[in-house]
C-alpha cells in the first residue's frame, strides 16, 4: 500500500476514534478488557488500554498510533494483497475489534473456514467477488457481530453510526 492512502485511512479512522476517553462502562478501556477489570487506562485514537495496557494511552501521539495502525493491524491483514477498498474496511474493523476477529468475519461472510488468517483459500474467495461485494458483506458482517455484544446498549448508536460512515466510504472506494 502506498504511504498517502495509508495515511488517509489512518486519519479516517482517528477522525472516527477521536482522542482520549475513559468512559468506565467502556471495556476497552480497562486493562483487564471487562468493565471494572485492571486498571482504566483509556482509549486514544481507537488505541485502548485492554490490548495496549503497558502503554500511556493518555500521552500517545498519533504518530505513535499510526506505528501500531501499520505495524499490528495492517501486517496481519496482508493489506498489499487485498483491494483497496477492502483493507480500508479491515482495518477499521480491526481496529475497533481486532485483527483476527475482522478476518474471520470476511471469512464467515465468504464461508470459508474462519481461522483468522489470510491465506490462499481467503485469496481465492476474495478473489471470485468484486471489492463493492466484498465492502457489503463484511459490514453486514460487523454490524451482526456488534448487535450481539454486551455494550450494544451503551455503544450502538455511535457503532451504527461508524457503519453507516463506512458505507459511505465503500461507496467511494469501490
Amino acid at each position: 500500500m502506498d504511504k498517502a492512502t495509508v495515511a488517509r485511512w489512518i486519519q479516517r479512522i482517528t477522525l472516527i476514534e477521536g482522542g482520549y476517553s475513559d468512559d468506565p462502562a467502556d471495556p476497552g478501556n480497562w486493562t483487564g478488557g471487562a468493565i471494572g477489570a485492571g486498571e482504566i487506562k483509556g482509549t486514544k485514537y481507537g488505541i485502548a488500554a485492554n490490548t495496549y495496557g503497558e502503554l500511556d494511552i493518555k500521552n500517545l501521539t498519533l504518530d505513535q498510533a499510526a506505528e501500531l495502525y501499520i505495524r499490528d493491524y495492517l501486517a496481519p491483514l496482508q493489506a498489499e494483497l487485498l483491494p483497496p477498498g477492502l483493507v480500508y474496511q479491515l482495518l477499521d474493523f480491526a481496529v475497533n475489534s481486532g485483527p483476527v476477529r475482522a478476518i474471520k468475519g470476511l471469512q464467515r461472510e465468504l464461508r470459508l473456514t474462519d481461522d483468522g488468517v489470510i491465506g490462499p483459500a481467503t485469496m481465492a474467495a476474495v478473489a471470485a467477488r468484486t471489492p463493492s461485494d466484498l465492502i457489503q458483506l463484511l459490514l453486514a458482517n460487523r454490524i451482526d457481530y456488534l448487535t450481539e455484544l454486551k455494550n450494544w446498549p451503551h455503544a450502538g448508536r455511535g457503532w451504527m453510526k461508524r457503519q453507516a460512515r463506512n458505507l459511505r466510504f465503500g461507496a467511494e472506494d469501490s
